[in-house]
């Protein structure tokens, strides 16, 4: 799955989610800090990472999660090849 592949699905997720236009939604979003998000919606959406990607995120590595770009090295660091 291509870098562009990886933020198209994210960004869907964050779409839902949060319930923003895609239009708003760059590499730069900061869930905290853009999407008002608190600790129950960022363990939600790690969970939909999980479950899109078929991957699983140890806590600690959930939480070095700030941004979208973030989510998506992870996923492209992490994923099957």
């Amino acid at each position: 799955m291509t870098e562009q592949e990886v933020f198209a699905k994210i960004s869907g997720l964050i779409q839902d989610h949060f319930q923003i236009p895609e239009a708003k939604i760059s590499n730069d979003l900061n869930f905290k800090k853009d999407l008002d998000a608190d600790s129950i919606d960022i363990v939600e959406f790690v969970l939909e990472l999980e479950d899109t990607f078929g991957a699983e995120i140890p806590d600690e590595d959930a939480e070095k999660i700030v941004t979208v770009g973030d989510a998506v090295q992870y996923v492209m660091t992490h994923q099957a090849h």
